[in-house]
């Protein structure tokens, strides 16, 4: 069991990492210098992609919405791949790339699922609590992931949160076919129940390898799907 003091030892650890990356020379690096880096550079991407995401929930092109998040996902994904396989990679770029992943996911994984709530309800003040909860969620989530990370099996506590958007975009299937009404009812369930799951105490492994391609596919073919509401006949 992790002592309770022990996130702040960490967080120590990892600001004297790079503190002795750059002992002896005359100033730390700039931000824009990590800016260069290829993992961070798609972490980047996430971000826009997530951002996109937003604004198109925000004006209820929810199909366009949902590409862009599904996409976002991709490439959070990809960015750690990517940065396992630079093996020159400095200590101190790869605690500022954890550090940046973690804030995209917060945009990403949590505030996107909630403005899609609110924006599918109209802005319902009774849909609030649910955007609540899976930004609440997501920030309990990701400290202690940052905290404690995975144990020594490999596992972590509770579901990921890149998981809400990968469900909630096969959820919203369902948006073309039954009333908005009952929809947006069936979505306030499905993103309290990922609320939960994010802090939940049960253990999962970490998913990696063949995970990549199956959720590749899994994109792709939703990217697919949405993109077709998006044209005349599919309206």
């Amino acid at each position: 069991m992790h002592h309770p003091a022990q996130p702040d030892v960490e967080e120590m650890g990892d600001s004297r990492a790079i503190g002795q990356e750059t002992r002896g020379k005359n100033r730390a690096p700039t931000i824009l210098s990590f800016v260069v880096d290829r993992a961070n550079l798609v972490t980047l991407l996430g971000l826009s992609s997530g951002l996109v995401a937003i604004y198109f929930a925000l004006i209820q092109n929810f199909p366009a919405a949902i590409i862009a998040m599904l996409w976002a996902v991709l490439m959070d994904w990809f960015d750690g791949s990517i940065a396992r396989r630079m093996l020159s990679r400095s200590e101190s770029h790869k605690i500022f790339g954890a550090r940046m992943d973690s804030l995209v996911d917060m945009v990403v994984s949590a505030t996107g699922p909630a403005i899609l709530l609110l924006s599918v309800s109209e802005f319902s003040p009774w849909f609030f609590p649910g955007a609540l909860a899976i930004i609440i969620a997501g920030v309990l989530r990701l400290a202690y992931f940052d905290a404690f990370g995975l144990d020594e099996n490999g596992t972590h506590a509770g579901i990921t949160i890149d998981n809400s958007p990968l469900i909630i975009s096969a959820v919203f299937l369902l948006y073309q076919i039954i009333d908005r009404s009952v929809f947006s009812v069936v979505l306030y369930a499905v993103i309290l129940i990922l609320a939960y799951l994010h802090v939940a105490p049960f253990r999962m492994k970490k998913i990696g390898g063949r995970w990549y391609y199956a959720v590749v596919t899994y994109v792709v073919i939703l990217t697919a799907v949405h993109a077709y509401f998006l044209l005349p006949w599919g309206q």
